[in-house]
């Protein structure tokens, strides 16, 4: 069968940079760094202190006081996320059939500030069981796409997709398939998530996972760095209205590029550290690159998940050169992570944004915090470090990678 083709036409987002996507990524491209000690609660027994939250949220300034209470913070930023997304996208919402229009959303993790709310109260209630009406909706990962449907009543595929960090990059590739197989017209995807909070700080750090260098917040997420420690918890979510080409055009709709290649591996490996010679990373890449056939010239940009771990860092780096051979050296490499800190399960619709903004906009965001080459990462490589970088941007991948080995990659193409 003739596969269809598929774009982007809408893009919103909340995030430790900016409550909007032109905020954000005015920010990024200047080297904002988003980490500064944590407000939400007391962090004086943890061994890190800090993290990328949202600056000056307030959920009332989105919903009223009766959805809040109904509405896991991971959720919320989903809605505020889809609804600028649908508004950007400009879609005629009462002429456009409900039947085909789907939601796909990532979450790694779901509701966790809810979970440890509510089984906190349980613990102070000496086994007493009163819990929430809501407890369980509130909790559910899945329950973002759920709401986000209800509020504009698409009835379309409707589901979430749970792969640790690569959540939402799996919920773009379902997306993009789904589109392409003529499953819908029209669908609302991308990630949240909320986990800044005692258990997530916690069990991140009792992993060893996270930097502790709390004596300078701003320059602890170091990805590519001799001296990088782990990564800097982030929140927020990130959307993307994907499209049937045709669809878009009959309608008259902005198009910001098309998405050409979905990729989706597991390494088989460990449960958190990524494969040493990066083979699920190398794989993940080429059947994105295999989708449309696209050669490896053509790609200007990678977004890498580049959280600054020791070894990760290390291991896609080698798979990036596994990957491009000598091509690699033409590329320029970012980690966002730098400045928006590690959004879990929402990290690859904000990456995917990040390079889909990239094309729009010809410069490449920078991978700030970089003060000493690691002898094991090629420093013939382009890493874009501490600066932004104007070029011309035609193919952009973005590339997660999540806990229990599983792998996505997003390709993304300017508009012929």
């Amino acid at each position: 069968m003739q596969l269809k083709r598929v774009v982007v036409t809408g893009l919103g987002a909340i995030t430790p940079l900016g409550k909007t996507v032109d905020e954000f990524w005015e920010n990024l491209i200047n080297g904002v760094s988003g980490a500064a000690p944590i407000t939400r609660f007391d962090t004086t027994h943890f061994k890190t202190k800090f993290a990328c939250e949202i600056k000056d949220y307030n959920p009332t300034d989105y919903f009223d006081r009766k959805e809040v209470r109904k509405l896991d913070p991971f959720a919320q930023y989903a809605m505020i996320a889809a609804d600028q997304a649908i508004k950007n996208s400009a879609l005629d919402l009462d002429n456009l059939d409900p039947d085909t229009v789907g939601v796909i959303w990532g979450a790694g993790i779901g509701g966790i500030i809810t979970f440890l709310n509510e089984t906190s109260e349980f613990a102070r209630g000496n086994g007493v069981p009163r819990f929430s009406p809501f407890f369980i909706p509130k909790m559910i990962a899945d329950i973002a796409p759920g709401h986000i449907s209800m509020k504009y009543g698409f009835r379309g595929p409707n589901f979430g997709t749970i792969s640790a960090c690569a959540s939402s990059t799996h919920a773009i590739g379902e997306a993009y398939n789904l589109i392409r197989l003529g499953k819908a017209s029209v669908f609302v995807t991308g990630g949240s998530e909320a986990a800044i909070n005692e258990a997530g700080l916690g069990g991140f750090n009792s992993m060893q996972a996270l930097s502790t260098r709390n004596d300078d917040p701003l320059t602890a997420s170091r990805p590519f760095d001799k001296n990088r420690d782990g990564f800097v918890m982030g929140e927020g979510g990130a959307s993307l209205i994907l499209e049937e080409y045709e669809h878009a055009v009959k309608r008259g709709a902005k198009i910001y590029c098309e998405v050409i290649g979905s990729g989706m591996t597991a390494d088989a490996y460990h449960i958190s550290a990524p494969h040493p010679e990066g083979l699920g990373a190398i794989k993940v890449m080429q059947n994105a690159l295999s989708d449309n056939n696209t050669p490896l010239e053509a790609v200007d940009y990678v977004n890498v998940h580049g959280t600054a771990t020791p070894r990760g860092d290390i291991s896609e780096a080698i798979a990036i050169k596994k990957v491009f051979g000598e091509h690699a050296y033409n590329l320029n490499i970012s980690s966002t992570k730098s400045m928006t800190g590690h959004l879990l399960g929402a990290a690859g619709a904000l990456e995917s944004m990040i390079s889909i903004l990239a094309i729009n906009n010809n410069i490449i965001p920078p991978t700030i915090n970089h003060f000493e080459d690691d002898p094991e990462v090629d420093n013939k490589l382009n890493l874009t470090f501490n600066k932004a970088q104007k070029r011309e941007v035609n193919v952009a991948i973005s590339n997660t990678f999540g806990f229990g080995g599983h792998n996505a990659s997003a390709l993304f193409k300017a508009i012929d």
